[in-house]
């Protein structure tokens, strides 16, 4: 029987074996590891909810648009869906985003810890400016944020909320809501879209913490992936066109968000699978991207792959990630900047991707040429 720490070592076994859907005693839930079944449970709220008291995220800061569905999602997301549109996102952030990361390379002492020194602060600074919060150390919001995720993988995996987890969204919720009172601030915005306090704070926890991981994890996956496959690293170096595909197929083999829990609303079919209602069905976007029925030698990573981008690494549907252009973004200068260290290379102790739902290093330490 496969273990929750399995999963958190190295979930794609797993994945492989019971593709396209099977029950895992550990996560006391179905798990599905195909794309197209995948797409099936991501695009059908009505069958497939996040509204459930289960909902990991939710315990943790409450209802959100990230665990409600139909006209209460709409109500919850709208007020911060336009900032974060394709053309919107490039032109409010490509400046700020350029400027970070190069005040963050400048800071780099040698060797480095990429995670800690670049990633994560790049992460944090961004999601607060894109969000108009008050200023707080990058240290501080990452402190909560370590609470936050952890709290809420702890209940994934069965576990309660934390203590060290509802502590840091109070301190969270203090920030956000000194930042309503900021005019221009989205906060705001949202506040004065008709949502109360409580509900732009959980809205602005989602945001932060899905802007922050999802783009350390980016970052931080797709250096190790590079710096692990030399002959991938040596085509990217010669060929600089293909780092945007690079980070693709990065986000193919380890999406930062490994996985998305759904709860059926009624009896269904899946694969010849008898799902009931009230069931979890965990919806494994890890799995979705090394599926072989779309990918070819799915575990091998290839920055020339064709259909690199037809991963689900930001979900699919209504719940589809609001900040994908923002990290896409950040991740691609992020990774520009740090290819051009000369001689780069990783530590011989650098430890690999894990996790349950957030996989991601837990260090990413280099080294380069002086």
């Amino acid at each position: 029987m496969v273990t929750v720490e399995e999963l958190v070592a190295d979930p794609h076994p797993t994945l492989a074996k019971i593709r396209p859907i099977g029950w895992v005693e550990a996560l006391n839930s179905w798990v599905v590891s195909s794309r197209a079944l995948a797409i099936t449970v991501l695009r059908d709220p009505e069958t497939f909810t996040v509204d459930d008291p289960r909902f990991s995220t939710a315990q943790v800061v409450g209802p959100s648009m990230l665990s409600l569905d139909g006209n209460p999602h709409k109500a919850h997301r709208d007020p911060f869906e336009s900032p974060f549109g394709l053309a919107e996102t490039r032109r409010r952030f490509t400046d700020p985003v350029q400027q970070t990361v190069d005040g963050l390379m400048a800071a780099l002492e040698h060797p480095a810890d990429l995670r800690t020194g670049l990633a994560g602060p790049l992460s944090v600074a961004v999601v607060a400016l894109s969000l108009g919060l008050p200023p707080a150390s990058a240290s501080t919001v990452l402190e909560w944020y370590t609470s936050i995720s952890e709290s809420v993988s702890g209940v994934s995996a069965g576990r309660p909320v934390t203590v060290e987890g509802a502590a840091a969204f109070a301190e969270l919720h203090k920030h956000v809501a000194a930042g309503i009172d900021s005019s221009d601030s989205l906060v705001a915005a949202a506040a004065h879209a008709g949502l109360g306090v409580d509900e732009v704070v959980a809205n602005a926890a989602v945001l932060m913490f899905g802007g922050i991981e999802t783009t350390e994890g980016m970052i931080t996956n797709a250096l190790w992936h590079l710096l692990t496959h030399r002959d991938q690293l040596d085509l990217v170096l010669a060929d600089p066109s293909l780092l945007p595909n690079a980070m693709e197929e990065s986000l193919r083999l380890e999406p930062a968000a490994a996985v998305v829990d759904r709860y059926a609303t009624r009896d269904i079919d899946l694969a010849g699978r008898p799902i009931r209602r009230g069931d979890m069905v965990t919806v494994s976007l890890a799995g979705a991207g090394r599926d072989p029925e779309v990918f070819e030698s799915p575990d091998d990573f290839d920055v020339r792959r064709a259909n690199a981008r037809r991963h689900l690494a930001f979900a699919s549907g209504p719940h589809i990630c609001l900040g994908m252009h923002l990290t896409r973004l950040e991740t691609l200068v992020a990774l520009e900047a740090v290819l051009k260290l000369p001689g780069l290379r990783l530590a011989a102790d650098s430890p690999p991707p894990r996790g349950l739902v957030f996989r991601k290093p837990s260090a990413l330490r280099v080294s380069w040429d002086a």
